[in-house]
């Protein structure tokens, strides 16, 4: 099943992995998302191969998002992922 996300006057289909990922980083909003919080609940397992997976997904939303001055996914040594 597709979801989707709008941002601005554009509509996107989202997979349910984007999905979940954007439902999981909303929840943690203006806080620090830990990787393997994500791996867990998401990939249902952490290990090298599913997180290059998630920084594919994270990138995709990165760029759907990128024009919505409101929202940011970022990265932040050694506290892993922060979205405002």
């Amino acid at each position: 099943m597709l979801r989707q996300l709008r941002v601005g006057d554009n509509e996107y289909k989202l997979s349910p992995k984007e999905n979940e990922l954007l439902k999981l980083l909303c929840l943690h909003r203006n806080d620090f998302m830990p990787r393997d919080l994500a791996l867990r609940k998401i990939w249902k397992k952490e290990n090298y191969f599913t997180a290059r997976s998630m920084d594919v997904y994270i990138a995709k939303l990165r760029k759907l998002l990128k024009d919505d001055d409101g929202l940011e996914i970022i990265n932040v040594h050694g506290e892993d992922l922060d979205f405002w």
